[in-house]
């Protein structure tokens, strides 16, 4: 089970900022409201668990706020991060269509707000709303490229720099949520993003010190600023 909490203020799908940023929760009203009437809100702590792979596909969660990171695991155990998953994705959307199996493990990696809606309220929200079901149709298409784009930046390019600067890129952009500062927290160890980018944690460490020092980023903390967007893009190229 989720180790649940009550958040002391939850987010509301009308007057969430993201929803006309987002593939699925940009609805009509009157969808929306529907939306709204289904599923469980919750808080959950960092480490907390939403589904397993391989595990029956028994529900969709949206996320409101905080980050999820995605992973799969080998037989030989050796895990791979794949995503890391920000407000307004939805997790779990073609196993839940398909009815097949969760593809991957989905955990929170800072406190995180979701909704969480039961397979069947939610198979039976698409087929009311024929926009829903769209929309899930296009996320499922953004899915899918995104995960080409991923696959073909670990093939082909030619160094450790120029895939870190492309996930650093491609967080900047989701956080930015179509402003001009591209500002995002960085929830994981650097190992772990060593582990998305293909490298080792020694070598994510020195590179993040060089793009500081050749000030394409900025770092308080946790916090990571996006200085210069056009050399992480040609870097990432």
């Amino acid at each position: 089970m989720l180790p649940l909490s009550k958040a002391r203020s939850m987010h509301h799908c009308d007057t969430c900022e993201l929803r006309s940023l987002r593939m699925f929760c940009n609805l009509s009203a009157e969808a929306l409201a529907d939306f709204g009437s289904i599923g469980v809100q919750t808080t959950l702590p960092k480490g907390a668990r939403l589904f397993q792979e391989d595990g029956p596909s028994n529900g969709v969660f949206v996320i409101c706020t905080g980050q999820v990171k995605l992973s799969c695991t080998s037989r030989e155990g050796r895990t791979l991060i794949l995503k890391i998953a920000m407000p307004g994705d939805v997790l779990g959307l073609g196993a839940v269509i398909s009815g097949l199996r969760y593809e991957v493990t989905a955990e929170t990696i800072e406190p995180t707000e979701i909704k969480r809606i039961r397979r069947e309220e939610f198979l039976s929200f698409i087929q009311k709303h024929g926009e829903a079901s769209l929309h899930a149709a296009k996320a499922l298409s953004e899915e899918y490229k995104a995960v080409f784009f991923d696959a073909r930046r670990l093939a082909l390019s030619g160094s450790a720099a120029g895939r870190l600067a492309g996930v650093l890129l491609d967080w900047g952009r989701e956080a930015s949520c179509g402003k001009p500062e591209m500002r995002f927290t960085m929830a994981l160890t650097h190992e772990e993003l060593a582990n998305i980018v293909g490298s080792s944690r020694e070598t994510v460490t020195r590179m993040l010190g060089r793009f500081k020092r050749e000030k394409l980023i900025q770092v308080h903390g946790a916090s990571i600023l996006i200085l210069s967007p056009e050399r992480l893009e040609q870097l990432s190229a």
